[in-house]
C-alpha cells in the first residue's frame, strides 16, 4: 500500500453567542479535515491543525503542501518514519501550528491503518478497555449567563448521564468565581465530580488564592492554573493545595511533557493528540506518564481521544463536548457518541477512528 495524495479541507461556522474562558473568547468553530489517499482505495481522515479561517488558516494549507512530499509515496504503516521525517525542529515542529498540522496528518494515518486492517484504532494501540468514564465540558462565560443559567446548564448535563462536569474560572474576579463554583457544586450535588479549568488565566499567587478558597467545594481537579511554560508556577500551586493539578493541553511532544512531569507540575496529564504531535506521539507521552505512575485525562475531541484513553492502562477520563460548546457538535459526524446512564462512553467498534464526517452538512461551511 502506498500513499498517493494528501489534501486538507477547511470549514468554519459561527456560534450563536460567543463563549469565553479565563483567557480567550471564541466567536466561531473551525474544522480542518486532512485526507490521505492510497493506491488501494483506502482513505484516512484526520482533523486538527489550527484554525480553519482567520489568522493561520492559509498557513495550515501551506504546511499540508509542505509535508506532502514526505508523506506521498510512503507506506502508511511506516507511521513512525513519516512522523520523524516531518518533525524537523530546525525548520518546523517543536511547538505551534506546524506541530498541530503534523498531528492532523498522523491522526489521518492511524484512521487509514485501522481501516486497512479492519480494526478500531484503540485495539491497534492496546485495547486496554472498551469504555471509559467521561466528563461534559462547559461552564463558559457568556453574555446574559448568570448563576442561574450556569446552574441550569450543569443540571442539564446530569440528565445526559454525566457523573462529572467541567466549568471555567479565571474570567472574573476570584471571589466571584468562587461563588460560581459554589453554585455549581450545589446544583450537581456532592457525588458528581466537579472539574475546574482556569485556561492559564492566573499567576501562581492568584492560583494559590483561588485554590485555597474553593477547596471546600472539593474540585476533582484544578486545570491549567498558570501559563503552560510556567513549570515552577505549576509546582508551587500543586504544593499549596489538596486539589490535584491537571495540565498539558497546550504542551507539545514528549519533550514538553518530560519537562512538565520532571518539575512535578501536574498529577493529571491533559495530553491532546491534536496538538502535541498526533497519536504516534501521544502514545510516547502515555508511556512516559505511566513510568511516573501518573494518569492521563486527554483534552480535546472525544472522537479521537476515546481510542487513546481506552488503549492505555493509565487513562483516567474522557473529555466530552456537546452543543453548548459547538452548535453543530452532534451533527458534523455521521456517527454520534453518547454517555450511557453510568456516565461512560463506549469505544467505537468500527475500523479506524470509526467516524465519518457529514460532508453534506459541512459543504455549506467550507472556507478553503
Amino acid at each position: 500500500m502506498k500513499i498517493t495524495d494528501m489534501t486538507v479541507e477547511r470549514y468554519a461556522w459561527p456560534r450563536p453567542k460567543p463563549i469565553s474562558n479565563g483567557k480567550y473568547t471564541y466567536v466561531d468553530v473551525s474544522l480542518n479535515l486532512v485526507h490521505i489517499y492510497t493506491d488501494e482505495g483506502v482513505t484516512g481522515v484526520g482533523w486538527g491543525g489550527g484554525t480553519a479561517s482567520g489568522q493561520g488558516s492559509d498557513l495550515t494549507t501551506t504546511l499540508i503542501d509542505y509535508f506532502k512530499p514526505v508523506v506521498v509515496g510512503e507506506d502508511p504503516f511506516n507511521y513512525r518514519r513519516i512522523w520523524e521525517e516531518m518533525w524537523l525542529p530546525k525548520l518546523v515542529g517543536r511547538r505551534g501550528l506546524s506541530t498541530r498540522v503534523i498531528s492532523a496528518i498522523d491522526i489521518a494515518l492511524w484512521d487509514l491503518i485501522g481501516k486497512a486492517v479492519g480494526r478500531p484504532v484503540y485495539q491497534l494501540l492496546g485495547g486496554y478497555r472498551d469504555s471509559i468514564p467521561a466528563y461534559i465540558a462547559g461552564g463558559y462565560y457568556e453574555e446574559g449567563k448568570g448563576l442561574r443559567e450556569l446552574a441550569e446548564e450543569m443540571e442539564e448535563n446530569l440528565t445526559l448521564g454525566a457523573k462529572a462536569i467541567k466549568m471555567k474560572v479565571g474570567g472574573v474576579p476570584i471571589n466571584e468565581d468562587v461563588e460560581r463554583v459554589r453554585v455549581v457544586r450545589e446544583a450537581i450535588g456532592p457525588e458528581i465530580k466537579l472539574l475546574v479549568d482556569a485556561n492559564n488565566a492566573y499567576t501562581a499567587h492568584e492560583a494559590i488564592e483561588m485554590a485555597r478558597k474553593m477547596e471546600k467545594y472539593e474540585p476533582f481537579w484544578f486545570e491549567e492554573p498558570v501559563a503552560p511554560d510556567d513549570y515552577k508556577g505549576h509546582a508551587r500551586v500543586a504544593r499549596s493545595t489538596s486539589i490535584p493539578i491537571a495540565s498539558g493541553e497546550n504542551e507539545y511532544t514528549r519533550y514538553g511533557f518530560r519537562d512538565l512531569i520532571e518539575r512535578e507540575g501536574a498529577a493529571i496529564i491533559n495530553a491532546d493528540a491534536q496538538i502535541l504531535g498526533g497519536i504516534t506521539e501521544f502514545m510516547q507521552v502515555a508511556a512516559l506518564t505511566a513510568a511516573e505512575d501518573l494518569v492521563i485525562a486527554p483534552h480535546g475531541a472525544q472522537e479521537v481521544h476515546i481510542h487513546l484513553v481506552c488503549a492505555i492502562g493509565n487513562g483516567l477520563i474522557l473529555e466530552f463536548y456537546r452543543e453548548t460548546v459547538d452548535p453543530l457538535r452532534m451533527q458534523i459526524f455521521e456517527e454520534t457518541m453518547k454517555l450511557d446512564a453510568d456516565g461512560n462512553v463506549d469505544a467505537p467498534d468500527r475500523p479506524g477512528l470509526g467516524i465519518t464526517p457529514n460532508y453534506e452538512l459541512l459543504k455549506k461551511y467550507r472556507v478553503g
